[in-house]
């Protein structure tokens, strides 16, 4: 993790206050030295829960979305700008939305839930999605907030019609001498007609340009995007896909998804829904998602199984952990959150596991599967396409670390679970969230719990 000298001075603050200080629940904080307690900032309490949070690593500033807010907060929590994105008249059967086009469902004042932030450092802009409107995105500059534009004159522009705050995730994709590309990845609530899971969008530099947010690309036939089939929903009416995670890698862009699926039981003749967590793999470059591969993730320790992904972050091994692992220091490692089991999804265990993965490991697992499938060997293996089972295709061709796909063999599954390294539990207090570094070539990570705790 590279960091300027304004974020490594806002990394130390936190790592200081968490240190000096006794972490109890939420409501019970009493620091052990009062001369310095926790810097806190609270918003105006109307309005309900903060959903986002993304730090300038340029300047330090923090950036908050909130329910019918965006707040631009120093680095010492102090407000310096806020935005106001809601309420509005809508509502959730509108679609298109009224904007578009007349609705006949009854308008009232509806939430604006942040349901996405990121920040484009390359044109020095915040995009801010939200739930009005069946989920569209506007873009403010980073300076004052000031709106630069907000697309929403197509159906591209609508992203999902989901509430929840964690059903969007983005990862920007940069160039040095091109538009900028913005992988998304969404819950679509039994709406794949109107809803891709995931797709690859423009980001224009001009923020008002009429490209901004069309798919990278789109004919009759083939577009960036992946789309649930509607047949899917006949077998599991509730299936969704739920993005806990993103991140880029080398040729690569990463979600880290929980999903339900269908099985048998041993000795049992009926089918019971449960949960898996699974990794999805997309080519940076790849305009037609040929590249799409999804493997299942999951950990053990001591026989008891951690199948609910919960959080998780990207860091580097750094040298003492990479020397245990038989890595390298610069290689990526995840850190991931599970939760015990994978029959609840909303109603978690709190028994949880910190688990860490070698991404170069799920990378060779993901070739190892490739190679088989254009041997012809099983079927594409997917718990959304098990409306029928596809089988591979044989193709005479080499595949490296960075193939790509073909219009073949895709989308395609890996059956066997990649299994994480376990490096901590926890019984009583659910570990919900991770962030993790490398200070001094050691890694660290810091984990909060259900009832407000911090650890390090």
């Amino acid at each position: 993790l590279i960091m300027s000298p304004a974020m490594w001075k806002w990394t130390c603050l936190v790592s200081h206050l968490l240190l000096s200080t006794t972490v109890l629940p939420l409501g019970r904080q009493q620091p052990l030295h009062p001369k310095r307690p926790f810097i806190t900032f609270t918003g105006d309490q109307a309005e309900g829960n903060f959903n986002h949070l993304v730090v300038d690593e340029r300047t330090g500033h923090i950036y908050l979305g909130a329910v019918n807010r965006i707040y631009k907060l120093s680095s010492d929590l102090k407000v310096l700008v806020t935005h106001q994105t809601g309420p509005d008249e809508d509502n959730p059967k509108c679609y298109p939305p009224r904007i578009v086009q007349t609705c006949n469902e009854p308008l009232t004042p509806t939430n604006n839930i942040n349901k996405m932030l990121l920040i484009d450092y390359k044109e020095n802009r915040l995009i801010a999605c939200g739930s009005l409107y069946q989920g569209i995105c506007k873009l403010l500059r980073l300076d004052d907030l000031f709106k630069l534009g907000e697309p929403f004159h197509k159906k591209e522009h609508y992203l999902s019609g989901v509430n929840e705050s964690g059903s969007v995730f983005g990862v920007i994709v940069s160039y040095s001498n091109m538009d900028d590309k913005l992988f998304i990845a969404t819950a679509v609530d039994g709406k794949p007609e109107y809803f891709p899971t995931i797709s690859s969008r423009k980001l224009t530099k001009n923020s008002e340009a009429d490209g901004m947010f069309a798919y990278v690309f789109h004919d009759e036939f083939v577009a960036s995007m992946i789309k649930i089939p509607s047949d899917t929903f006949t077998i599991i009416p509730d299936f969704d896909i739920y993005y806990i995670y993103g991140f880029s890698s080398g040729n690569f862009v990463y979600f880290l998804t929980l999903q339900p699926e269908m099985i048998s039981p041993p000795g049992s003749t009926t089918k019971e829904q449960v949960y898996t967590s699974k990794l999805v793999r997309l080519c940076k470059e790849d305009t037609a998602f040929n590249s799409y591969v999804e493997v299942p993730i999951g950990c053990e320790k001591n026989g008891v199984e951690y199948r609910l992904l919960q959080a998780a972050y990207l860091s580097k091994a750094g040298a003492i952990l990479a020397k245990s692992l038989g890595v390298g220091p610069e290689d990526d490692i995840l850190f991931t959150v599970f939760s015990k089991g994978q029959k609840r999804k909303m109603k978690s265990l709190d028994e949880s596991a910190l688990c860490i993965f070698v991404l170069k490991k799920i990378n060779d697992r993901i070739k190892d599967r490739l190679q088989s499938c254009y041997r012809g060997e099983g079927t594409l293996d997917l718990a959304w396409l098990k409306v029928k089972d596809i089988p591979c295709s044989s193709a005479l061709l080499t595949i490296d670390d960075n193939f790509c796909g073909l219009d073949m063999n895709a989308p395609l599954g890996v059956s066997s679970m990649v299994r994480g390294l376990p490096i901590f539990t926890e019984d009583g207090d659910r570990m919900t969230s991770v962030i993790a570094y490398v200070y001094k070539n050691h890694s660290l990570a810091f984990v909060g719990t259900k009832s407000g705790k911090l650890k390090k």
